[in-house]
């Protein structure tokens, strides 16, 4: 049995996933091979990451575990996929300023004229699907989509994107049999509890607005019966209104200049979407909502004593609770200096906390999903950065991805940030209702620096 920390079972119902678009250059006959793809996957899982293959249990101390036994493996479901239609048909195109042709992939359009409505999700909840690929391939076409999805429960957003490489990694090197990774994971749950019982907890305010928010109505678990609620959890479906607006460079380093130099990208482009999204908010909804929220996900490895391969999830988030009346009123650089306040001062002793609160007060917890939301009473902008994880090196023997794109992911408002490496900009996909998007799309603010791509 491998226990589960309490940050585990607090995603249980989500994913992570990826969608790696590659290039065959070569004209490679064996080019992603199904078979050295699978191959590789086992390898690693068998070598480095048994967990993948493991299904949630209590165990006798009432914590969460994933028991990993040989006669009752939950195997990936793997699979090829074939559509009538080049790539490039479900590519968009724009030219900057350089001259050359940046291409993103168009995920709405895909499910709508490939033939292939959707895409499997990882799940417990089916047999041999707690880790789902796909390789899918085009008609007279030069490009594979892989799609990758896990359950969150078991890897974070870094911890996945390591396994990428390493089942990369593994793959370049299957007929080399004693080869070893040269970053294996550090699987071992302990060294997170082990930290944070030498950490003093400091309570982030977030954390007391949502409980000041539902003081009356909060949920109230006895902690001993936390894993079990957690682990009977139902999946939480992906949000298929996607959008993808693209910031080149230049406009990204404009952006930071003209809301404030003294900040960082990042915080600039926050207070640019918190005040424009707010702005289609009050159109849609056609009242002002009483709160703005802002969400920024973080990698506590930077921030520990916990080695940067624990495979497990290390991530916590810092949300700024903002009077929408104020988001309205103020300038950009004025929202900026706001969110930083809230959303930068972050440590182990925040996260000690965090991990309090979902053991001891999951009320707040529940409360806070259910105001993190575009609605008449909230505005809500959920930033996840991915940009600096290094997704376009995952090369399985055949070169990184050309392009990088982003599969459904969960909740409405929450967004990711990719990098380009097509001209160095980033890639920002949305989950906003289509309506909302509607208005989000006309703001002259935004479309100063953005280009709206679908």
């Amino acid at each position: 049995d491998i226990e589960l920390g309490t940050i585990d079972i607090a995603t249980f119902g989500a994913n992570v996933d990826g969608m790696y678009i590659y290039r065959n250059t070569t004209d490679d006959a064996e080019f992603m091979s199904i078979n050295r793809i699978t191959n590789g996957l086992y390898k690693v899982i068998a070598d480095y990451y048994p967990i993948v293959v493991g299904r949630p249990s209590i165990g006798k101390n009432g914590k969460g575990v994933i028991v990993v036994d040989p006669d009752n493996l939950c195997m990936p479901d793997i699979a090829e996929l074939s559509v009538e239609l080049p790539a490039e048909h479900f590519f968009e195109t724009r030219n900057y300023k350089n001259g050359d042709m940046v291409k993103f992939f168009n995920l709405r359009k895909f499910f709508r004229e490939s033939g292939i409505s959707a895409l499997p999700e990882a799940t417990f909840s089916r047999d041999h699907s707690a880790a789902i690929v796909r390789l899918i391939r085009f008609k007279d076409s030069p490009y594979v989509v892989l799609y990758i999805s896990l359950p969150h429960v078991i890897f974070d957003g870094t911890a996945a994107v390591a396994l990428f490489n390493n089942w990369a990694e593994c793959t370049r090197n299957l007929d080399n049999p004693g080869h070893k990774l040269q970053n294996p994971p550090v699987n071992d749950r302990k060294v997170v509890r082990d930290y944070f019982d030498t950490v003093t907890a400091i309570v982030p305010p977030h954390t007391k607005h949502f409980k000041d928010l539902g003081a009356e109505s909060l949920v109230k678990v006895p902690p001993g019966a936390i894993a079990a609620l957690l682990l009977a959890a139902p999946d939480i479906p992906a949000f298929e209104e996607q959008h993808l607006l693209h910031f080149t460079a230049e406009k990204l380093e404009q952006l930071r200049q003209d809301v404030d130099k003294a900040q960082t990208t990042n915080l600039a482009l926050a207070a640019l979407l918190t005040k424009t999204i707010l702005q289609a908010n009050i159109q849609t909804f056609n009242s002002m909502p009483t709160w703005s929220y802002v969400m920024f996900p973080y990698d506590c490895r930077h921030r520990t004593e916990v080695p940067m391969t624990y495979s497990g999830n290390l991530s916590f988030s810092a949300i700024a609770p903002l009077e929408s009346q104020t988001v309205l009123d103020g300038s950009y650089k004025e929202i900026a200096r706001v969110i930083k306040e809230h959303c930068s001062k972050v440590s182990s002793e925040y996260a000690k906390s965090l991990i309090y609160t979902v053991e001891n007060e999951i009320g707040v917890l529940f409360q806070a999903g259910i105001s993190l939301c575009n609605s008449p009473d909230t505005s809500y902008v959920g930033i996840s950065n991915v940009r600096y994880m290094p997704m376009h090196l995952i090369d399985f023997g055949y070169g990184g991805p050309d392009i990088l794109s982003s599969a459904y992911f969960i909740r409405e408002g929450m967004q990711r940030i990719y990098s380009n490496k097509q001209d160095g900009g980033i890639d920002l996909f949305i989950n906003v209702k289509d309506d909302l998007f509607e208005y989000l799309k006309k703001s002259d603010e935004l479309l100063q620096y953005a280009d709206v791509i679908f």
